[in-house]
């Protein structure tokens, strides 16, 4: 430490991303990226002209990428604001609605952005612990005090809330924001989006890194009621306002247009998971019933270590979390039907002693 940091920082523990080693080729199935390119749409919309572009400045409003949202979804162009990524959607939301200090409430088990960006503005997270059997516990949220932050499917459980229990959540909490972190819903969820028209206190987040398969153009959004939207996009342009770059709104706009190849894709990667999950049950492994593009899977005779240490020494990667409860899992991807093939093989493997742990 230099000793110019901020004392206010000095304790903060950043945010840990899936490892990107680059000492051999490795199937990568720890980071939950799509095995399929973008839409061929999007690849198209990167024209030599569009390049050329780039000596002016972005769209600060990212107006297009909004309008094409908007219309996907059956919302209000001024009920959506284009974000660099749903990191920075989350990081928004954050500093609009809990930036005077208020507290938010997150579950123990879920995505790690959460208490860090609580530990980055000072705000107090409590930490509500998920039920043995890994599910929200929707009582202890409709009970709590705080601005509530849930990703649903949750990670890196996959396991879903349905619009029910959220309902219930948002009911239960008129007075506090409801965000609602939706990275992996295309591949099994409902959304919560189609309840904003009813609900003033309801912010959902979405990515294109998963199903729409752009996780390096760093593209989301953020969708609540007008009101909402107002106060969030005027938090963006005070930190960051041409946040959304001028290749990633064209390539956006095309991905969001192609609504039959994200179809395509979200299909065979729920065709895969099924596989995939079917496969490590027969080999021993409890399975946690996902509904994301991974999987969460423990077997009696590995630890999540030794399991995720074996694979990427054979070349593929899965996530390990060495955190209590889930220490014995590991959190697999759901890649290509031959990217998973290779992953039974292996596992299978070491499972006979004939891969060394």
């Amino acid at each position: 430490m230099s000793g110019f940091l901020s004392y206010r920082y000095r304790e903060i523990e950043p945010y840990t991303a899936g490892e990107q080693p680059q000492d051999r080729q490795y199937i990568k199935l720890n980071t939950n990226e799509s095995p399929f390119p973008p839409s061929p749409k999007a690849v198209e919309a990167v024209t030599k002209a569009a390049v050329e572009g780039l000596k002016l400045y972005s769209d600060p409003v990212s107006r297009k990428l909004r309008k094409a949202i908007a219309a996907f979804w059956g919302l209000d162009e001024s009920e959506v604001v284009a974000t660099n990524g749903s990191d920075e959607a989350l990081a928004l939301a954050f500093i609009a609605y809990c930036g005077g200090g208020e507290g938010i409430a997150s579950p123990d088990i879920s995505y790690g952005f959460y208490p860090v960006l609580c530990g980055l503005l000072g705000l107090d997270n409590e930490v509500i612990p998920l039920k043995k059997d890994f599910t929200i516990d929707v009582d202890a949220f409709c009970a709590t005090k705080n601005h509530v932050v849930l990703a649903n499917p949750n990670a890196p459980t996959g396991l879903a809330l349905s619009l029910a229990q959220m309902e219930r959540i948002l009911v239960a909490n008129p007075d506090r924001i409801v965000i609602v972190d939706e990275a992996y819903i295309d591949y099994g969820g409902q959304s919560c989006i189609p309840l904003i028209p009813k609900y003033n206190n309801l912010i959902v987040v979405q990515t294109f890194s998963k199903s729409r398969s752009l996780a390096g153009a760093r593209i989301g959004f953020a969708a609540g009621q007008k009101a909402l939207m107002e106060d969030f996009d005027k938090i963006r342009d005070s930190l960051n306002p041409y946040n959304i770059n001028t290749l990633s709104e064209r390539i956006g706009v095309a991905a969001v247009e192609d609504k039959n190849y994200l179809e395509a894709c979200v299909a065979e990667i729920v065709k895969t998971r099924a596989y995939t999950a079917n496969a490590l049950q027969k080999l021993g492994f409890e399975v946690l019933p996902s509904i994301a593009n991974f999987l969460f899977a423990r077997h009696p005779k590995l630890t999540g270590k030794q399991y995720y240490l074996a694979l990427k020494k054979e070349g593929v990667l899965v996530r390990h979390f060495d955190k209590d409860r889930i220490r014995d899992f590991a959190r697999i991807s759901i890649g290509s039907r031959e990217e998973m093939e290779i992953l039974l093989e292996k596992t299978e493997k070491i499972l006979k002693g004939e891969i060394a742990l």
